[in-house]
């Protein structure tokens, strides 16, 4: 299978998914996990160093050291500005990708990581912690932006052999980023008073290397030749790409989404949720956002480290756990990418699901009892991991993947704004909700979450097709089923390679 998959990879497109994805999805990992929240426990070996810092610099713009409550809020402020960020860049990549292209949507979007790297890097020597909240906005912006343009840079890079493989690209960095940042921030390394501000900076390495590297590889084919109108450099990038000259099937099928495109006009956010002909694809997108974070991965990460000090891990240790726990993470993402063109995303999601449902169930159990029973904390331990390893096969991978499969060219920056708006929104929910339905029912919090598992699972097994080796033209063919919308009888006599559906408004270009 492997082989099978290597076979038709050829070395630019292995270069430009990780020049792309390294200095993309990776700041979102990275900057996720490098700063920890707080949890019963204590606190992570980072808030650690950066309390006395906080509270030394507080003292010197001051005169007094700051209370436990005004320390909370800042810190609260502090990790909540990421995905407030990453909100704010997922309402401003539609426009982006649209007037300046994918890859220099890319390129443009490292601004948002170096600026901060370089602020983060030198707060200490400028005793400012409020250079640190601005830049967590401002990677948060980065990483919203990313999370939306680099699925849909390797979505319209790859055959459509390999295109699930690539779309997972997205998570598969985002987790090496987590878990490099969770290795990093071992108070043996860099989570010490000394190293934290290069600890921080670090975000701004990716950035600079993708700076360096991406401009020698090609733009999105489908954005040059659709958009832009230059089938000559899209034939000649496609050849870069593919590795042999005979590109003209994928030409013509870019053509016949061309021809779709211009039936229908560019759509906007607004028309999107009025057009009739995508009502299901954008309910599905929505679907599996909400359901990817509302499923509770950040829960169960939140209180890992309370299930792991109950299982009698000392706290100082609950680190190297969480370590084994991103290597679990890593490993079940990678395997996802390399089993998604062979097994399919339905069945992937499914998978994924069933095994996140049944470890809240069980998990919620394991936490009753193990008080009676002290053995059943290390089956909490164990329910976390098969979490992690279920949520890292599919509900976290595929959804990237799908997001870039079921719109054509003309809808798919108005539904990235949207998937990335749910995306960054359920993230910032459940930050900020869990601690309270924690203190207020404890264990019995991860019923709720099976049941979104359940319910996701559900939908996908009635709605969502198999989109495996599917152009994105046979794949809106499917949807249009659903949608019930009808191909024009004009229509079908010209091509039935793609349909044409009324757009709601006129060809005018926009993305508000």
């Amino acid at each position: 299978m492997v082989l099978f998959l290597l076979q038709r990879f050829t070395l630019v497109l292995v270069l430009v998914t990780l020049a792309a994805a390294f200095g993309s999805a990776f700041q979102y990992g990275y900057n996720i996990a490098v700063v920890n929240t707080p949890h019963k426990v204590g606190w992570g070996p980072v808030f650690q160093v950066l309390k006395s810092f906080y509270n030394e610099t507080y003292f010197e713009h001051y005169g007094k050291f700051m209370d436990e409550s005004l320390l909370l809020l800042l810190w609260s402020v502090t990790v909540s500005m990421f995905p407030l960020g990453g909100f704010l860049g997922a309402l401003v990549v539609g426009p982006l990708v649209d007037r300046c292209g994918r890859k220099r949507t890319l390129l443009i979007n490292n601004i948002f990581s170096i600026i901060p790297a370089i602020l983060m890097g030198s707060s200490k020597a400028a005793k400012s912690f409020e250079m640190i909240i601005v830049s967590r906005v401002m990677v948060g912006i980065c990483a919203g932006i990313a999370y939306s343009a680099l699925p849909m840079y390797l979505g319209e890079l790859a055959p459509k052999n390999l295109r699930g493989t690539l779309g997972t690209m997205t998570e598969v960095f985002v987790i090496v980023g987590v878990f490099l940042a969770q290795i990093f921030s071992l108070q043996a390394i860099l989570g010490n008073p000394e190293d934290w501000p290069v600890l921080l900076a670090i975000t701004g390495i990716p950035a600079a290397l993708q700076l360096l590297s991406l401009p020698f590889f090609p733009e999105s084919p489908r954005y040059t030749l659709i958009q832009k109108g230059d089938e000559v450099q899209a034939r000649k990038d496609l050849r870069k790409l593919r590795g042999w000259e005979n590109v003209e099937d994928e030409i013509e099928e870019m053509r016949l989404e061309d021809q779709s495109e211009k039936a229908e006009g560019r759509l906007s956010v607004i028309n999107l949720f009025t057009f009739k002909a995508l009502r299901w694809q954008l309910i599905s997108i929505i679907v599996l956002m909400a359901g990817q974070q509302l499923s509770g991965i950040n829960a169960v990460n939140y209180y890992a480290d309370t299930i792991y000090a109950t299982a009698g891990v000392n706290p100082m240790h609950s680190q190297y756990v969480t370590v084994g726990a991103g290597i679990v993470n890593i490993v079940m993402t990678v395997l996802s990418a390399f089993t998604v063109e062979l097994l399919g995303r339905r069945r992937l999601l499914l998978v994924g699901y069933g095994i996140c449902g049944s470890a809240c169930l069980v998990l919620t159990l394991a936490l009753i009892f193990q008080n009676k029973v002290p053995e059943l904390s290390y089956l909490s331990i164990i329910c976390v991991f098969s979490y992690i390893a279920g949520h890292s096969t599919g509900p976290s991978p595929v959804p990237s993947v799908v997001r870039t499969e079921i719109f054509l060219q003309s809808s798919r920056p108005a539904a990235f704004m949207v998937d990335g708006a749910v995306h960054w929104l359920t993230n910032f929910i459940i930050g900020l909700v869990f601690p309270f339905i924690q203190e207020g029912i404890g264990a019995y919090s991860f019923i709720i979450f099976a049941v979104i598992c359940l319910l996701t699972a559900i939908y996908v097994y009635v709605v969502i097709p198999e989109t495996k080796g599917q152009t994105f033209v046979e794949i809106n063919r499917v949807f249009a089923k659903r949608n019930k919308v009808e191909i024009p009888e004009k229509k079908k006599e010209e091509t039935t390679d793609f349909i044409t559906c009324p757009h709601p408004t006129s060809n005018k270009e926009t993305n508000f």
